[in-house]
């Protein structure tokens, strides 16, 4: 589920410049390919960005991954996780998520 700008308004009882900075900072990744800006459902825990996002967001981006391939991989299967990246987050695994991100360079 993708949720777009004014839902997050509406989620996290922020302003859109609140929202947009979120984003800008990689506290919540966001994409354009399917028409407005939109962040995935799932990085969002409890009505707050995850914490955990952000630091495994910038390894990604760090090896080169544009902002949707970074999605990509923390939406998709990962086998040496058993599960996806961000469920994998969900479960505590930083640590664990982190170090599989490094070897995706």
């Amino acid at each position: 589920m993708w949720l777009t700008v004014p839902d997050l308004v509406e989620m996290l009882d922020e302003p859109v410049g609140r929202i947009h900075r979120l984003i800008q900072e990689h506290r919540l990744p966001a994409t354009r390919r399917n028409g407005p800006l939109q962040v995935p459902a799932a990085c969002i825990r409890d009505g707050e960005p995850m914490s955990e996002v952000r630091g495994t967001l910038l390894v990604l981006l760090d090896l080169g991954f544009t902002e949707d391939e970074a999605i990509d991989w923390l939406l998709g299967d990962d086998d040496a996780l058993g599960t996806t990246p961000i469920d994998a987050l969900r479960q505590g695994r930083k640590a664990e998520v982190r170090r599989v991100a490094q070897t995706q360079g």
